[in-house]
């Protein structure tokens, strides 16, 4: 695709951004939306815990073996074309989830599924970062990070609230309409915004990230299964990893490009991010369960609980993007970090006895703190890239984004098996009272991130060096036109 065919300067910005946006939410909305509906489907196909699982596991499998190659799409496809395969394939995947006779079809409709997020979601962020100036990319990155946090927040009520009325399988179905509309969106407004140059294709390297991260992920989430099996593939993974960036950033046209890693702006705002998925997914995995099992919630009720919390996560995201246009990450990823702890650390004094209004001032508290870091550090990172390799950045946040929620997910789980074995050990005999210890281990742990993420927010600088490093940005920038012309 020629230059000439690449517009960057779409009239409307948020209208040509609101198909991806749309199909990232579902994307998102996903992850967490099934597990109030496991023990559902569980009965339906008469499967164990352990076979449910893979719903979640190999979802998430798939969406980090396709984001890192996600870059490289760009570069051989269409962003139009890449958009509109994203979301067929998603309805595609969806469908096949809402009739299927077996599980086995679910989980490949399930896995569909998982292409089409990894494609869509890096270029939810690449996109906004071509087709939105410096000065806005705060707001509109915001409007991405309400994605990222609201989603999996409000997972939870949506799916309790359709289980309340119907079955498991009209979650699956609900996900078609919204598919629709961004299919719709995309193709009134969305533009080409990145130059199809072809590339040499990398297959050692897409052999070496496919299998590096595969193995990462299906160790990571089979840990409360095997844990040898999970331990041997956790140790391939991560060797097959460092060979794979090595490689890469030795590689003429690479893959994925983790020279972005040499700027430091970048790796802290990273690694803020994937904290801040750490802390949503491993309380939005243990919230639901913890309301149900410890506190005796019914499910249509447990999605009502948590719906304040997810809508102050909305309010606050959107209003986050717009706060770091004016005063920058620094303070607001201090500050977020901090409400997230304190946030945990009400979970963590909760108890059988404790009222439903107490919980859901607790997951308002939570939900203030993620989204209010969420957007400035994501910003704070991509805005030190130039507009090449946005697309590579956006993909090492979101693949290892990925992989950080499989972490906590497989953690928390681990912790809240540990907490109710050490229970019953001691004498106990209430299976609430087990639960409800256990969910006290895993929202320890959520402190635990939000702790590493609050002393981590201190290596952000101030509002006049970001502007600085965008200047600097844009200079060389310049330069390079320039010299092109």
């Amino acid at each position: 695709m020629s230059k000439s065919q690449i517009n960057t300067k779409p009239t409307h910005p948020y209208l040509a951004l609101m198909g991806v946006l749309i199909g990232g939410f579902v994307g998102m909305f996903s992850e967490t939306s099934l597990n109030i509906a496991l023990p559902s489907i569980m009965k339906a196909f008469s499967i164990e815990t352990g076979t449910v699982q893979w719903l979640v596991t190999g979802y998430m499998l798939v969406i980090a073996i396709v984001l890192p190659l996600s870059s490289l799409l760009t570069k051989h496809y269409s962003t139009r074309g890449l958009v509109r395969f994203g979301l067929i394939d998603f309805i595609v995947g969806s469908i096949i989830a809402a009739i299927a006779p077996s599980f086995a079809i679910l989980l490949i409709g399930r896995m569909i599924q998982g292409i089409a997020t990894g494609i869509i979601l890096p270029l939810m962020f690449s996109i906004a970062m071509r087709i939105f100036p410096p000065n806005k990319l705060g707001a509109a990155l915001g409007a991405a990070a309400l994605v990222i946090m609201f989603a999996p927040a409000i997972g939870p009520t949506i799916s309790g609230i359709i289980l309340g009325v119907s079955s498991w399988r009209w979650i699956f179905a609900s996900f078609i309409v919204f598919l629709l509309i961004a299919l719709i969106f995309m193709e009134k407004n969305l533009t080409n915004v990145f130059e199809v140059t072809k590339p040499a294709v990398d297959w050692i390297a897409i052999a070496l990230s496919t299998v590096s991260f595969g193995l990462i992920v299906f160790g990571i989430s089979y840990l409360s299964n095997s844990i040898y099996i999970a331990v041997i593939a956790l140790i391939a993974g991560l060797i097959l990893l460092v060979v794979y960036i090595k490689q890469q950033m030795h590689a003429k046209t690479p893959t994925l490009d983790f020279a972005v890693l040499r700027r430091p702006e970048f790796v802290t705002g990273s690694l803020l991010v994937m904290l801040n998925f750490g802390i949503t997914l491993s309380a939005m995995y243990l919230l639901p369960m913890y309301l149900q099992n410890g506190l005796g919630v019914a499910v249509a009720l447990t999605g009502a609980v948590m719906l304040p919390g997810g809508v102050v996560n909305a309010l606050v995201s959107f209003g986050a993007g717009r706060a770091y246009d004016s005063i920058g990450a620094k303070w607001m990823t201090r500050l977020g970090f901090l409400i997230s702890g304190i946030g945990a650390v009400m979970f963590l004094m909760s108890n059988q006895n404790s009222s439903l209004g107490y919980i859901i001032a607790a997951h308002i508290v939570l939900m203030i703190g993620v989204p209010l870091a969420m957007s400035p550090s994501q910003t704070y990172g991509l805005n030190s890239l130039n507009e090449y390799q946005s697309a590579d950045g956006s993909a090492i946040i979101n693949t290892f984004q990925q992989v950080i929620g499989a972490v906590a997910t497989g953690i928390a789980t681990i912790l809240l098996s540990t907490g109710q074995n050490n229970y019953f050990a001691n004498g106990g005999h209430s299976t609430a009272l087990a639960f409800t210890n256990g969910a006290h281990y895993g929202f320890a742990f959520t402190l635990v991130l939000a702790i590493l993420g609050f002393l981590l927010a201190f290596r952000v600088h101030s509002k006049e060096y970001e502007e600085q490093v965008v200047a600097e940005k844009e200079t060389k920038a310049t330069k390079l036109e320039t010299k092109e012309a």
